[in-house]
């Protein structure tokens, strides 16, 4: 009997079993009903900012604007980030989704990407060889622009988009974007390969007469820094300084675990159930998931919307005393907290969710267990249990405040 050697791809110097590797999740879309109130709850409340705005009837040729019109009741994208990528969180309304596909199979999808980030642009080109020779449904492949990442995109078998991206923009303390006159580089095929530099790219505009700092600027002025947050004033009491972990619901839980990890490269860290009904929890890196499965069954047992597949958006903010600051000041603004079961955040002690204008759960969390070199989560037994009345201190734990730490100023 002969067996065949599983094939090797050569990334960075390092053989691996696909051509790529997931480092974190990068940014995701969402298809919004009430989107004013949604940019209100995710800027003003949460503290994303707006970074870039597109009228997406002014993509659409003339001749085809009338058919745009009929679909899309509001024309706008907005791209938002709580850092310096150009873009984390996009908006739009729920008809832009219906134009874009999203909805194409199953009217629950309100995301409009999920977005995973890659370590290269090598592997981007490979990662869209790679998905299609599996048979994978390529959505498209190139560099966007607002954001300047290449990107390929496709589908899950929940038909969910999903985008692996290279070099997203970044966006400096003048909080100034790319001007939209540099957006000539954009890309919608596979690009050839080598590319010139993000540098290169900057002097190419300076020698076109192309004014670098007209890009957009955000807005803020309407907000008071009224809140000390670990010795800055913010106009709110806590930052918000990682996005993620993404949960959802599917009918399909085994072809999506399934996929994450044998095409994506995902590691199933440990199992929970609730009511019978099974949740899987995947990583990338050392955290102890950024992806969440959760049988859709459960979606109505917990009293969530059945508008749409996603459970709930993850949101870090940078220390315990900020979460409890941020339950408060949320609570203060109107926002009521949903009680969620332990089960569906393992590896999170003590977080608050609460509901966006259009019925997504946010979680807001400020620790997340990490998983060492044997790619073990720690024992149950050795967690730590969240109580009630929530503490005013903790006790740390051994992998308290060694993750990420957010990488720039927080105002």
């Amino acid at each position: 009997m002969t067996t065949t050697t599983p094939k090797q791809y050569d990334v960075g110097g390092v053989l691996l079993p696909r051509p790529f590797k997931i480092r974190r999740l990068g940014h995701i879309g969402l298809n919004l009903e009430r989107l004013d109130e949604a940019i209100t709850f995710y800027t003003d409340e949460l503290g994303f900012r707006i970074t870039d705005e597109l009228d997406m009837f002014d993509k659409v040729p003339a001749e085809a604007r009338h058919f745009v019109e009929d679909i899309i009741a509001d024309p706008r994208l907005i791209f938002t980030s709580n850092s310096s990528d150009h873009h984390a969180l996009l908006l739009a309304h729920r008809t832009f989704g219906t134009l874009n596909g999203n909805d194409r199979k199953a009217k629950d999808i309100t995301f409009s990407q999920i977005t995973w980030q890659v370590g290269s642009l090598q592997e981007v080109v490979d990662a869209e060889a790679y998905l299609r020779g599996r048979g994978v449904e390529i959505g498209r492949v190139g560099r966007d622009m607002p954001g300047g990442n290449w990107e390929v995109y496709f589908y899950d078998p929940d038909d969910n988009m999903i985008e692996l991206y290279y070099g997203i923009e970044q966006i400096g303390w003048q909080r100034k974007s790319r001007p939209h006159d540099m957006h000539y580089r954009g890309f919608e095929t596979v690009p050839p390969l080598p590319q010139m530099s993000e540098a290169a790219e900057v002097q190419d505009a300076l020698d076109k007469g192309i004014d670098i700092d007209s890009g957009w600027t955000p807005c803020e002025e309407h907000l008071k820094p009224a809140h000390d947050v670990g010795g800055v004033l913010l106009p709110r009491p806590f930052k918000v300084t990682g996005l993620g972990p993404i949960s959802m619901f599917t009918e399909k839980i085994q072809e999506m675990v399934a996929f994450y990890t044998e095409i994506l490269g995902f590691a199933v860290v440990e199992e929970a159930e609730h009511l019978g009904k099974r949740i899987v929890y995947l990583r990338s890196g050392t955290e102890h998931h950024t992806f969440v499965l959760a049988d859709k069954a459960l979606r109505a047992s917990l009293g969530l919307s059945n508008h749409t597949s996603c459970l709930s958006i993850g949101l870090k903010v940078g220390s315990y005393s900020q979460l409890r600051a941020a339950v408060q000041h949320l609570v203060n603004h109107g926002y009521t907290v949903v009680d969620v079961p332990p089960e569906l955040y393992v590896g999170i002690d003590y977080a608050a969710h609460l509901l966006d204008p259009d019925g997504h759960l946010v979680s807001l969390y400020y620790y997340m267990e990490q998983v060492g070199w044997d790619g073990k989560p720690r024992p149950q037994s050795q967690r730590r249990t969240a109580t009630q009345p929530w503490p005013e201190t903790l006790t740390p734990l051994s992998d308290t405040y060694v993750d990420q730490i957010y990488m720039g100023p927080l105002g």
